[in-house]
């Protein structure tokens, strides 16, 4: 779930005493608000039929106690009042705003919907056979993936962290009923770069190829600069393709699907264009939080992006948003001048460490 705020509601001085006392940098040092580009980008065809998401408005009616352990009484409005003068400052509580991507798929969690959305009509064009993936024993990633594979008729190979546990549960259930799992030695898992290219030749054998998802995205990259399409009805010869998908979906084509909920967002009747937001999401690899923060500077959205890091450290989470960037603008169909190269999300430490 993906809370959104606006900027001078009170909500947020309280949610930032939970984060630490942080507070948002504003990530719109340049005006470089491009419809078109964004349009050109987004002119593609996604796995989720609509952008749409549910939106609930939660109002903090009374609140007692320490600041982070006391007592909150919430109010939760399914139909909130949205669109121009969305934002009461007569407004006695303070509230905030919940977009309900947990409720995109029953078994995909809502974030991995939308780092999958450009990524699996792509797997699907360039006549992928196979994907290879991992995570840790309960990722929710490698769920996703398995899910989705299986419902477009794909073999999902899914390389999880540690030993397989006495009883099957959540996520790790999931995986093991629709893809193949293999448990991976932390020592091996280590090495995810190579644990991946070793097990997709594996499943390759001496008939067909491997290649990573960054290898299709450039192919693809080139064909959309051209105006060539890919011709969903044209298919090869089958044979094995095994495409590698790193962890957590960290890939550069993840960012589109991302992208394409904050122009869902941003539409007159929902948040709009003009009312400066703050969004705050939970950060694992924090592809995530990196779209969101493109989205909201490619279409010019005065909105402030805070990730809450989950599984690693700062100096990480900043050198994979550098990463990520690069590879999205090397791939763009047109250059971004301006745009820095990292620095667009304000990434926060957890208060609480996560277990």
């Amino acid at each position: 779930m993906i809370e959104i705020r606006p900027i001078d509601s009170p909500t947020w001085r309280g949610i930032n005493a939970i984060l630490g006392g942080a507070m948002a940098v504003n990530i719109l040092k340049h005006n470089l608000g491009n419809d078109e580009l964004v349009s050109r980008l987004l002119d593609r065809r996604w796995s989720l039929s609509s952008p749409d998401s549910k939106i609930n408005q939660v109002t903090i009616l009374d609140r007692k106690g320490d600041e982070l352990y006391g007592d909150i009484c919430f109010q939760n409005n399914t139909q909130p009042f949205l669109g121009e003068g969305m934002v009461d400052k007569n407004q006695p509580f303070p509230s905030f705003y919940i977009v309900r991507d947990d409720l995109l798929h029953p078994l995909v969690n809502g974030n991995k919907a939308r780092k999958l959305d450009a990524l699996l009509p792509l797997l699907e064009d360039n006549n992928v056979t196979d994907v290879v993936t991992c995570g840790g024993c309960q990722s929710a990633h490698t769920a996703a993936v398995a899910v989705s594979c299986a419902e477009r008729g794909l073999k999902s190979h899914l390389l999880l962290r540690g030993e397989e546990p006495e009883t099957l549960t959540g996520y790790n259930l999931v995986s093991k009923l629709y893809g193949n799992v293999v448990y991976i030695p932390r020592s091996l898992y280590a090495n995810r770069k190579e644990m991946l290219m070793k097990h997709a030749q594996s499943i390759v054998g001496g008939n067909g190829s491997s290649l990573w998802l960054n290898d299709i995205l450039e192919n693809f990259s080139r064909k959309y600069a051209t105006g060539k399409q890919f011709d969903s009805n044209v298919r090869i010869e089958k044979q094995t393709k095994v495409v590698i998908i790193n962890e957590g979906a960290g890939d550069a084509i993840a960012l589109p699907g991302v992208m394409r909920l904050i122009q869902y967002l941003s539409q007159d009747h929902l948040f709009g264009k003009k009312n400066p937001l703050k969004i705050v999401v939970d950060a694992g690899t924090g592809t995530t939080a990196i779209g969101l923060a493109l989205g909201a500077i490619c279409l010019g959205l005065p909105w402030e992006i805070t990730a809450v890091m989950l599984a690693d450290k700062i100096e990480s989470y900043r050198k994979r948003e550098q990463n990520l960037i690069s590879e999205f603008l090397s791939n763009s169909t047109r250059p971004s001048a301006g745009l820095a190269p990292s620095g667009i999300v304000h990434w926060v430490e957890r208060r609480l460490p996560r277990k």
